[in-house]
């Protein structure tokens, strides 16, 4: 006999707790979306500079570098002085080294044995050597060209990007309202175009 008190009681409890909680409503009216407006005095309108990308490529073509910290990109800097500064470390270091066999091969031709690779390495050897390091250094310089080329490039596409419009006016927003005609729920995207 208790439980069926017990249960009586807290049924009595929740229906009028929900009984409280709605509100009156006329099936007639409709009620507007209260969706959240953009007010245009919020908005920060930026005005297109079309000369920045090539700026940025002419100060990086000047330094290497100067159009990343034009962009405001100060990150970059030192990764493109490290592979510019690679690059040139290379071409020098296989510059030495072509030097240092090309001088021994032309004592050698000169008829002196005084050379540092004097019975180590023969005129062949020698041949051999400067082939080698003048192909590295040739290889190195077209490299850090193509370096140089590149952080230039980069400065030019990221003045274009930093430019590219991304406010709130041009949106695409996922949408989600109640329709309350129908006592269902509509899911959707929203496209929004403000001019």
């Amino acid at each position: 006999m208790t439980n069926k008190c017990f249960y009586t009681l807290v049924f009595c409890l929740f229906s009028v707790c929900l009984s409280f909680s709605q509100q009156e409503k006329d099936s007639t009216s409709i009620a507007k979306d209260k969706s959240p407006f953009i007010i245009s005095d919020t908005l920060i309108k930026k005005e297109i500079d079309p000369l920045r990308p090539s700026k940025a490529a002419f100060y990086s073509a000047i330094l290497p570098g100067l159009g990343q910290a034009y962009n405001k990109r100060y990150w970059k800097i030192p990764i493109v002085w490290g592979a510019i500064g690679t690059g040139i470390y290379f071409y020098t270091r296989n510059d030495k080294q072509f030097d240092r066999y090309r001088d021994a091969y032309k004592r050698r031709l000169a008829g002196y044995t005084d050379d540092e690779f004097y019975g180590l390495i023969s005129e062949d050897g020698l041949i051999r050597a400067q082939e080698q390091f003048r192909r590295n250094k040739e290889m190195s310089a077209l490299i850090t060209l193509g370096l140089y080329a590149l952080n230039i490039l980069d400065a030019n596409i990221d003045a274009h990007l930093l430019q590219f419009n991304v406010d709130e006016n041009l949106s695409l927003s996922p949408h989600y309202q109640y329709n309350e005609l129908e006592n269902s729920s509509d899911l959707g995207l929203t496209l929004n175009f403000k001019f």
